[in-house]
């Protein structure tokens, strides 16, 4: 059967490789993770009225995946993953330009616009990046480098919004957002304030604009070798099931894309949605931005311990196992859970850290989901893990599912949204992925 290969000559070339590849990865996270200031950023800046309206900025993001993940493949398919990966670069950073327009117009549809470019990039990007991870070494030990790959795209999460913060944020906001909150405030003082708070992105992403351009074209010439399609040999050990058509003639690869848009739905509502559930036990944005991070530390803690025990001492199938059950518990936590603590400088309501600890195990579902699901697919590798970047479109539509609830019911109960996500990757991880073929 036909399997993807790299054309690496040496462990140089190998370690250089996994470098670019962990330098991609970072800037992943630095305009994904973002996100999670940029929702309540925008619901004050913009004037937005509901949750369900600021989750929009995630939804517009995402749902770039599921919508130019076909084409993305066909692209890297046409003009080979170093040409796709420069082409993904331009377009995010053609969409973090789009952010001056937006902020000079101070118009919410603008920015959906730019955050939708950004999605396109980024799908073109993991496209071809996963693969790459996946196959550059031994399959059993693609979840680890799958974690080495985490650590420095949550590494980023981590930092991203604190920069954001940082870069647009004043020490003075606090009392400004009181002032706009009061309503006792003119319309024509209101809009001068809300006007210079909206401009304050025209530089970090006039700057991101450039950055992004250059990274795509030092990575387009760079040593990054190609992948290729070559044959593989059956054998006693390892014996390939026999060629197929269709990717629907691989039900653990459909299973497997379901999963992915669970898995990164529930990541995407732990993280973007704290700071407002944060604000709702009365902490003020300035403290609450800290949340996010604190999220994404317990998922480069549970990347790290990947690295060490996957697969020395774990299987990359028994961590799915261990943490998909983990992540089942921790969501009953925070919708279940209530007394109130003290802890890291915060006095908030116990769930919140349930929650933030929901990072944990969402670090190696991801990292054990892809190599279950892509193996043995030859020359379909390719679409095949277009496929799987479609369910990235989780992370556009859960959030939104737990806005509209949210909004009606409350924040806590918006929680709900994740025990069905992780009951079926539960699933999953102890049957799905087995299921080779479709019952008659």
């Amino acid at each position: 059967m036909n399997q993807l290969t790299s054309s690496i000559p040496n462990k140089r070339t190998f370690y250089t490789s996994m470098a670019i590849l962990a330098v991609m990865y970072f800037v992943f996270g630095l305009v994904s993770w973002v996100n999670s200031i940029l929702i309540p950023y925008f619901k004050i800046a913009l004037e937005l009225t509901t949750h369900f309206q600021s989750y929009f900025v995630t939804f517009a993001f995402y749902i770039a995946y599921f919508v130019m993940a076909i084409p993305a493949g066909l692209l890297l398919n046409k003009v080979g993953y170093k040409k796709g990966i420069m082409y993904g670069f331009m377009f995010m950073s053609l969409g973090a330009l789009i952010f001056v327009p937006a902020a000079l117009t101070r118009q919410y549809s603008i920015f959906l616009v730019g955050l939708y470019c950004i999605g396109t990039g980024l799908a073109i990007l993991q496209t071809a990046a996963n693969p790459y991870v996946t196959i550059i070494g031994p399959i059993d030990r693609a979840a680890q480098r799958m974690s080495i790959m985490g650590v420095f795209n949550k590494f980023a999460g981590i930092v991203s919004p604190l920069i954001f913060a940082a870069v647009v944020f004043r020490s003075s906001d606090d009392a400004t957002f009181a002032l706009l909150e009061a309503g006792t405030l003119t319309e024509i003082e209101k809009n001068i304030i809300l006007n210079d708070l909206i401009r304050r992105v025209i530089l970090p992403y006039s700057v991101l604009a450039v950055f992004l351009l250059l990274v795509g074209i030092a990575i387009r010439y760079s040593v990054l070798p190609e992948i290729e399609a070559s044959e593989e040999e059956p054998s006693e050990t390892n014996p390939l099931p026999p060629a197929r058509k269709s990717l629907f003639d691989y039900p653990y690869l459909i299973f497997g894309a379901i999963a992915i848009f669970f898995h990164v739905g529930t990541q995407v509502v732990a993280v973007d949605t704290i700071i407002n559930y944060a604000g709702s036990m009365g902490i003020n944005m300035l403290e609450a931005k800290f949340f996010p991070s604190y999220t994404l530390t317990c998922t480069i803690i549970g990347y790290v311990l990947g690295i060490i025990l996957i697969p020395r001492f774990v299987s990359q199938k028994t961590a799915l196992k261990f943490c998909t059950v983990l992540g089942l518990l921790l969501s009953m936590g925070v919708i279940f859970a209530d007394k109130n603590m003290f802890l890291f400088g915060h006095s908030a309501n116990i769930s919140i850290w349930f929650l933030a600890s929901l990072g944990f195990p969402n670090a190696l579902i991801y990292a054990g989901i892809w190599p279950l699901s892509i193996h043995h697919l030859g020359k379909l590798t390719k679409t095949g893990s277009s496929l799987l970047i479609m369910g990235l479109s989780g992370n556009a539509v859960l959030p939104l599912i737990y806005g509209a609830i949210a909004d009606h019911q409350g924040l806590r109960i918006g929680y709900w949204v994740l025990i069905p996500a992780f009951i079926y990757l539960v699933w999953f991880a102890f049957h799905g992925h087995t299921i080779n073929r479709w019952k008659k």
